[in-house]
């Protein structure tokens, strides 16, 4: 399945950020129960965060981000990228 690169950049103040964690995360761990998100964490510093993803396409995982609390509240922009590894590949395999 095409692996994707979701990079996470907080528009909103770090108390707006963090109020809506909890959630942003809750949802996360959703979608790695899914299949659906490899790996994610956030930057340091934390001006945002990136995520791994498995999806059909770019539109599909771009879907899916609609529904993180980050995104539904408006804390956080998003950006999809698709993504070839290479070296390293056998661990998303």
């Amino acid at each position: 399945m095409p692996l994707f690169i979701v990079t996470i950049e907080y528009t909103k103040p770090m108390d707006l950020v963090e109020q809506h964690t909890p959630d942003h995360r809750a949802f996360l761990a959703g979608l790695k129960e899914k299949g659906q998100l490899l790996a994610s964490g956030p930057f340091d510093p934390r001006t945002g965060g990136m995520l791994i993803m498995q999806a059909d396409s770019a539109e599909t995982a771009d879907a899916i981000t609609r529904e993180d609390p980050f995104r539904k509240n408006e804390i956080a922009k998003y950006e999809v990228r698709g993504w070839k590894p290479t070296i390293g590949v056998e661990r998303f395999e």
